[in-house]
């Protein structure tokens, strides 16, 4: 098993590093030429700037059995779909079971925002501390299913 971090902004990386080096399992960090990462403990994959590059990328990586940490939907539903775990940088699981209706509601989303200039959608509230603290524990507990299933 590995972890690919989606990691273009990702703001849970240190955090997942952290509890991957806990459990002794490889992290892998990709991003495109407009970031600049550093670690001490994963592999950082650097992509050519493009749309979908990075996306493309982790997808063309990730294995059955890998897990991955996007807050990209369509990744999700792409690593699902090669057998790998995922979740997100808020700690919700993607399975198969949720997937679809998460893709709906992003499609629906994007309905909305475009049928109307004069509607400004809020983007993302700031990340508290307590983000953290739940990303953290989702992940701490995905990691010991996983390993309950035989797949660490």
């Amino acid at each position: 098993m590995k972890i690919y971090i989606d990691a273009d902004a990702c703001p849970v990386v240190k955090i997942a590093e952290k509890i991957a080096k806990k459990h002794h399992i490889p992290a892998v960090l990709l991003c495109d030429t407009n970031h600049v990462l550093t670690s001490d403990y994963s592999e950082i994959k650097i992509i050519g700037a493009g749309a979908d590059a990075v996306d493309f990328a982790l997808i063309s990586l990730c294995k059955k059995g890998d897990l991955v940490i996007t807050q990209d939907y369509g990744v999700a539903a792409m690593a699902l779909g090669k057998g790998a775990y995922c979740i997100h940088q808020s700690g919700k699981w993607y399975t198969n079971e949720n997937i679809d209706g998460m893709l709906m509601e992003r499609h629906m989303a994007r309905k909305a925002r475009n049928s109307s200039k004069k509607h400004h959608v809020k983007g993302p509230a700031k990340r508290t501390a307590e983000d953290d603290e739940r990303f953290e524990e989702s992940f701490e507990r995905l990691l010991k299913d996983i390993k309950g299933l035989g797949n660490i």
